[in-house]
C-alpha cells in the first residue's frame, strides 16, 4: 500500500458521525484507499460489477434491506458503495436510513462522475454529509529522482506531509517520464513498458464506454472528434469555434461537453485573471486534462518519451498547471488562474492563495534568464501589494535568485 497525502485526514473525517461521499476520475485509486480505511466487515456494495448494478436499479429497496440484514451494535456498521452514481436512488436510500438512525450505520460512498447526479436532482445529502475528493499523484506522493532538502522552503505553494509523514511512497520518476505516463497511481505503478497500453485502454474503456454510460449523447461520432480534439488542445486557450467546425457539432454541444468532462473530473478550467488595471487582458479560460498520460491517449498518441519531446515546453507547463490544481484541491482554499494579453504577453499560471497572488511562468530552459521572467516583473509592479513574489518554474539543478522578487525554481522544487 503506498502512501497517499489525503489518508491522515480521511481517517480522522470518517470517524465523524456523516455520510462520506469520495469523488474522483476512474483509477485515481478511491476504492483502494477506503479500502484500507474501513474495517473489514464494512458491507462493500460495488455497482461497476454489472450484476451488481442491475440488482439495484431492478429493485429500488435492495440497498436498504442489505442494510438492515446488518446486526445492530455500539458502533455503527460501515456500508461502502463504489460507483454510487451508477445508481442514484441510492442516496435517497442513504438519507432516509441516515435519518432514521445516525448511529447505527456508518455510509461512505464513491463515485468517478457527478454527471448523473446533477442530472436527476440527487441533493448529495447536504448537512448529512462530508464531501471528500481524490486526485492523481502529487509530487509530494511520487517524488522526484533528485529533490534537495531546500525544496520546501522554495516553493510557491507548500505541500508537505503531515504527522504521518512519507513512508512508503511510490517509485521515484525523472521528468520526462512523468510527462510522458501522467501520475495516475495504477500507470506509475505498473512497468514502463506497460504504461502506454494500460493507458490507451484508459483512453477506451472509460473516457468512451464509461461516458457513454453516464451521459446521454446524441452524436457519438461527433463526440469521439471531440474528445480527440480537445485532448489535444489541452492546455491551450479555448476556442469554441474551432473545436465545432473540426468536430462537426455545434459550438453549444461543444461547451456541453466540456461540462461533461468536468463533471467526470477528466478536466478542468483555468479562468483568466481580470482584476488587472490593463484593459487589453483577454479573458478566454483554458481546459486541462486532468492528466498527461490520459490526455495524451486521448489524443490518439501512443504516450511515450518521444512523444513529449516533440512539445516539451506545452507537456511542462500543463504538469506544473495540474500540480498547482491538485494542490489547491487539497488545501481547500484558493485558485488558479492565466494571464495573457491581445498583443501575446503571458503568465502561465497566477495561484491565488490566502490573500496573496502569486504569478508564475513555465520554461523548459536549464539556463533560466531574466528575461524570462519579464512578464512576471511587470504583474509584481501592477499588483505591489498582493504579489511579493514571482516563479520562474524551469529545470536548472537548485533555485536560483534572479532578481530581488524572481525566483528560479527546478521543477523537483515545486
Amino acid at each position: 500500500m503506498f502512501a497517499r497525502w489525503c489518508t491522515a485526514s480521511l481517517r480522522e473525517k470518517l470517524r465523524r458521525p456523516y455520510v462520506h461521499i469520495l469523488f474522483g476520475a476512474r483509477q485515481t485509486g478511491k476504492s483502494t484507499l477506503l479500502k484500507s480505511l474501513l474495517p473489514s466487515d464494512a458491507l462493500e456494495i460495488n455497482l461497476a460489477d454489472p450484476k451488481e448494478r442491475a440488482r439495484h436499479l431492478a429493485d429500488a429497496g435492495e440497498f436498504e434491506k442489505s442494510c438492515r440484514a446488518l446486526g445492530a451494535r455500539r458502533r455503527p456498521r460501515f456500508v461502502f458503495v463504489d460507483e454510487a452514481q451508477a445508481v442514484p436512488s441510492i442516496f435517497d436510500a442513504v438519507q432516509f436510513l441516515y435519518d432514521e438512525d445516525k448511529t447505527r450505520w456508518r455510509f461512505v460512498l464513491c463515485g468517478s462522475s457527478a454527471r448523473k447526479l446533477r442530472r436527476t436532482g440527487v441533493n448529495l445529502l447536504p448537512g448529512r454529509s462530508l464531501l471528500h475528493h481524490l486526485y492523481p499523484l502529487t509530487l509530494a506522493e511520487h517524488p522526484a529522482d533528485k529533490r534537495p532538502g531546500e525544496a520546501i522552503q522554495n516553493s510557491p505553494l507548500p505541500f508537505t506531509w503531515g504527522k504521518e509523514g512519507s513512508k512508503n511512497l511510490f517509485p521515484e520518476e525523472d521528468l520526462v517520464t512523468r510527462l510522458a505516463y501522467g501520475e495516475l497511481p495504477g500507470i506509475v505503478s505498473a512497468q514502463k513498458k506497460d504504461r502506454a497500453d494500460l493507458l490507451k485502454s484508459y483512453a477506451v474503456v472509460h473516457l468512451e464506454e464509461e461516458i457513454r454510460r453516464e451521459a446521454f449523447v446524441k452524436d457519438w461520432g461527433g463526440f469521439v472528434r471531440f474528445l480527440k480534439l480537445a485532448a489535444a488542445e489541452s492546455g491551450g486557450l479555448l476556442n469554441y469555434a474551432h473545436i465545432s467546425q473540426e468536430s462537426g457539432i455545434s459550438q453549444p454541444t461543444v461547451k456541453a461537453h466540456y461540462q461533461l468532462l468536468e463533471d467526470m473530473f477528466i478536466g478542468f478550467y483555468v479562468f483568466a485573471y481580470s482584476t488587472s488595471p490593463r484593459k487589453n487582458l483577454l479573458s478566454t479560460p483554458k481546459f486541462i486534462f486532468f492528466d498527461l498520460g490520459v490526455r495524451h491517449a486521448a489524443a490518439g498518441l501512443s504516450p511515450s518519451s518521444d512523444i513529449v519531446m516533440a512539445n516539451p515546453g506545452a507537456c511542462f507547463e500543463q504538469w506544473v498547471g495540474i500540480e498547482l490544481w491538485k494542490r489547491l484541491q487539497y488545501l481547500g482554499e484558493g485558485d488558479l488562474f492565466h494571464q495573457r494579453t491581445r498583443d501575446g504577453a503571458e503568465i502561465d499560471f497566477v495561484v491565488r492563495h490566502k490573500k496573496h497572488l502569486i504569478p508564475i511562468e513555465v520554461k523548459w530552459t536549464e539556463r533560466p534568464a531574466l528575461q524570462d521572467g519579464r512578464h512576471l516583473l511587470r504583474f509584481i509592479e501592477e499588483n505591489p501589494e498582493t504579489a511579493p513574489q514571482g516563479y520562474l518554474v524551469c529545470r536548472c539543478p537548485r533555485p536560483l535568485r534572479l532578481h530581488e522578487k524572481i525566483t528560479a525554481l527546478p521543477w523537483f522544487c515545486l
